[in-house]
C-alpha cells in the first residue's frame, strides 16, 4: 500500500498545503495511506483531513514515519544536517548548484532516500504538471503596487501578511490607492506564462493600465527603454542562459518614470538575472530593496510570493498535482519515473 505522508511546513509565513481533504480522500478511495501532520499554520483546517479518513500525527513528526511513507510538503525541511532516509516530494531547490540544495543531497546521500522535487514533474512534452505561478505573479504584482502607494505617501513598503482570500487582497489595495490622485502604469515582461498572466489580471483588476510583453517584443536582445517609462515592472520570466537583461544598472541614474520592480522570478544570485539592480531577495517583514534614493527605485524580491493567497494557491495547486499523486503507486514511471531521473543524475556529483 502506498503510504504518502503530508508534513506541516516549518518556513515562516508560509500556509500552503500540496493537496485538499477532497485529494486525500479521493487517494483513500483508491487504495492510499494517507497521514496528515498537524499544523498551527496551515491554511486549510486538520478537521477536513480527519473528516476525509486521513491518520493525524504530531507537526513535524515525519522523521519517526514508517520507512516506506513518502513525506509531502512543498518548501525547505529544517537545515539540521540529519541523514534523510525517506523518499521526498517538495520544492527541493537542489539541482542549479545552490549551495544549500548540495547540502540537502548530501543529507539524501547519507540516509539512502530520494527527492522527487515538484519543479521537476514533467509531462512527456516537459511542461510542469503542477506549479504556484500564477499566484506568485497575482501577489507579487499586489505587493509592487503595495510599494508603489507607499512611494506616492513618501515611505516605503510596510511589512505584508497573509490575506482570507482575493477580495480581502483586493480590497486592502483600493483602501491604498483610492485616496491618491492617480493609478501607476505597469509592464508585464513574461506576459503570456502562468506567472506573466497573474501579474497582468492584478493589474488590471486594481484599474492599472498594462503593458503586456513576451518573447516576441524581448527577441531582439534590447535595451528596452520602454521599461522605463512605466511607473511598475513586473519581471515574470525566469533567469536563463539567453535571457537579456531588462534593467542594467545604469538604469539607476538614468530618466526613468520606473520606481517599482516586482522581480516575481526572483533570482538574484543567478549570473543569467534580467534585473542586476540588486543582489539578495526580501522578506515579507522588508519587502523591498530600495536600490536608488532620488528619484527612488524599489525593488520587490519575496520568493514565496503564493503564500501571501494561501487558500487560492493550495486549492489552484493541489488541483493541478492531484492526478500525478493518484499515479504514485507507479512511482518507478511517467512524471514520478522522470523527476527520479533528475535526483539519480545529480546525486552522481555526490560523494558515497
Amino acid at each position: 500500500m502506498t503510504h504518502l505522508w503530508v508534513r506541516a511546513e516549518q518556513r515562516a509565513n508560509e500556509e500552503r498545503v500540496g493537496i485538499t481533504p477532497e485529494g486525500a480522500a479521493a487517494l483513500i478511495a483508491r487504495g492510499f495511506a494517507v497521514t496528515v501532520e498537524e499544523s498551527a499554520a496551515r491554511a486549510i483546517a486538520i478537521d477536513g483531513y480527519r473528516a476525509a479518513g486521513c491518520a493525524i500525527a504530531p507537526e513535524g513528526a515525519w522523521p519517526e514515519a514508517p520507512a516506506d511513507a513518502i513525506i509531502f510538503g512543498l518548501k525547505e525541511l529544517p537545515e539540521d544536517g540529519t541523514p534523510l532516509p525517506h523518499r521526498h516530494i517538495m520544492f527541493g531547490h537542489a539541482f542549479k548548484g545552490q549551495h544549500a540544495g548540495r547540502r540537502l543531497l548530501e543529507r539524501f546521500r547519507a540516509g539512502g532516500g530520494a527527492l522527487y522535487d515538484l519543479e521537476y514533474l514533467v509531462d512527456e512534452d516537459g511542461r510542469r504538471v503542477a506549479a504556484f505561478g500564477y499566484w506568485a505573479g497575482y501577489a507579487g504584482a499586489a505587493v509592487s503596487l503595495m510599494a508603489w502607494a507607499a512611494q506616492a505617501d513618501g515611505g516605503i513598503c510596510p511589512a505584508v501578511a497573509t490575506y482570507a482570500g482575493r477580495d480581502a487582497l483586493l480590497g486592502d489595495l483600493a483602501a491604498r490607492l483610492d485616496p491618491l490622485a492617480a493609478r501607476p502604469s505597469a509592464m508585464v515582461i513574461g506576459a503570456l506564462g502562468r506567472v506573466g498572466t497573474g501579474a497582468g489580471d492584478l493589474c488590471e483588476a486594481m484599474g492599472l493600465h498594462v503593458t503586456r510583453w513576451d518573447m516576441a517584443e524581448t527577441a531582439h536582445g534590447g535595451p528596452f527603454p520602454e521599461i522605463l517609462d512605466h511607473e511598475i515592472f513586473l519581471n515574470c520570466i525566469f533567469a536563463r542562459p539567453g535571457t537579456p537583461v531588462f534593467v542594467p544598472k545604469s538604469a539607476l541614474g538614468a530618466p526613468r518614470q520606473l520606481t517599482v520592480i516586482g522581480d516575481v522570478a526572483c533570482d538574484p544570485d543567478s549570473d543569467y538575472n534580467p534585473v542586476p539592480v540588486y543582489a539578495r531577495a526580501t522578506t515579507w517583514a522588508a519587502p523591498v530593496l530600495r536600490v536608488h534614493e532620488t528619484p527612488p527605485l524599489d525593488v520587490m524580491a519575496i520568493d514565496n510570493l503564493p503564500s501571501l493567497l494561501p487558500r487560492e494557491s493550495s486549492e489552484d495547486f493541489a488541483a493541478q498535482l492531484l492526478p500525478s499523486l493518484m499515479a504514485l503507486d507507479g512511482i518507478g514511471a511517467g512524471v514520478w519515473g522522470r523527476a527520479r531521473a533528475v535526483f539519480d543524475a545529480n546525486m552522481k556529483e555526490i560523494p558515497a
